[in-house]
């Protein structure tokens, strides 16, 4: 199908969406707190850690256990998400949080180092792609996946939707991140509760 022209259609009838943050710093820890919860409960974690930390990477580096997990525990399984905040931020800091070295050094192999990272799956390795390391990326997420399947593209799963959908050659890093915050935008307003897309403005769109 056209990913460009449904980019396109979406941008004219939603406007561009991206990630709300001040800084990297604050969409790495955004992108761990959101896993398995929602943005509201992710949300009170980020402000909590701002308050704590003004998002500042080596005062979080600095945070005891304890400390991280109390600040992040609205947003759920604090243990486990304390923990990989704690590996991501050392690995950003073994390259001094230079985000642009960081690609250069990996280049095409940055996703898989991603990967290898605690805490960082297929859905968190894409949106740390897009939005911190400025890398064109698809995110295949539960939204995606239900809004492609209008259009006839069925999959089990984050991978085998990725698998299936290539963003345009020349789709810059900016497209892509606007492109995954209108289907993370649409999919609230008509994939929340009952599937209302035949009421949208993508119904007819082919």
């Amino acid at each position: 199908m056209d990913i460009r022209k449904l980019y396109q259609t979406m941008v004219v009838h939603c406007g561009e969406q991206n990630w709300p943050a001040e800084s990297k710093p604050e969409i790495v820890l955004g992108a761990i707190l959101v896993q398995n919860t929602s943005w509201e409960s992710a949300q009170k974690s980020l402000d909590q850690l701002k308050e704590a930390t003004a998002f500042d990477p080596q005062r979080i580096l600095h945070l005891d256990e304890q400390a991280l997990q109390t600040l992040i525990r609205p947003s759920g399984f604090y243990r486990n998400k304390s923990k990989a905040i704690r590996a991501v931020f050392a690995w950003l800091d073994d390259f001094n949080f230079d985000y642009a070295a960081i690609r250069q050094h990996f280049g095409a192999n940055l996703r898989r180092e991603l990967l290898k990272l605690r805490g960082v799956g297929n859905e968190t390795a894409d949106v740390l792609l897009i939005y911190v390391f400025d890398v064109p990326a698809f995110v295949a997420d539960n939204y995606a996946q239900k809004l492609f399947a209008h259009f006839g593209v069925s999959s089990k799963n984050y991978q085998d939707l990725a698998r299936q959908i290539t963003l345009p050659a020349d789709f810059t890093f900016h497209e892509a991140q606007v492109f995954h915050g209108l289907i993370d935008e649409f999919g609230k307003k008509y994939f929340r509760g009952q599937d209302t897309f035949d009421e949208s403005f993508l119904s007819a769109f082919n």
